[in-house]
């Protein structure tokens, strides 16, 4: 009987653990994605990786809040720029449905208009929410760790 309560007991503990180390490979799977998709250019690939009503607060601009506008946003970013960036995430916390991870992100930036290349760097701090069982960026907000040059 005793051996039957321990092992219940580690189960039932081990659960929540197993679950959170899922979510944690899951946000971290979205992460990855995005990285990959912003190195590509991708606007269609990133917007998959939002929800449905996401927001996207990109520095020295407003906040576009909504799909078309989130959209549009990474249109106009990729019209501009080529980036080739790595992600390194520092923290992912999960509450239910809702996650947030704090990143930072390192590498080049290429100015289209130009063909300048710059060091680019920015801190990042994601919202997730879970759709449908799959974790969705809710919301999504950088600013640069980069001196003014």
């Amino acid at each position: 009987m005793k051996s039957t309560l321990t092992a219940l007991t580690l189960a039932l503990l081990a659960s929540p653990i197993a679950q959170a180390d899922i979510n944690n490979a899951d946000i971290q799977g979205v992460i990855a994605k995005y990285e990959s998709a912003l190195n590509a250019s991708k606007a269609d690939d990133v917007l998959k990786l939002y929800g449905k009503n996401p927001t996207f607060m990109p520095q020295h601009a407003p906040a576009q809040v909504g799909r078309a506008a989130v959209k549009q946003a990474y249109d106009n970013v990729f019209n501009t720029i080529k980036l080739d960036i790595k992600f390194s995430i520092h923290e992912v916390e999960v509450l239910g449905d809702t996650a947030w991870a704090r990143t930072s992100s390192a590498g080049k930036t290429k100015i289209l208009a130009n063909n300048v290349v710059v060091n680019e760097g920015n801190n990042e701090l994601f919202i997730f929410k879970k759709e449908n069982g799959d974790w969705k960026i809710y919301q999504y907000l950088f600013a640069t760790n980069q001196p003014r040059q």
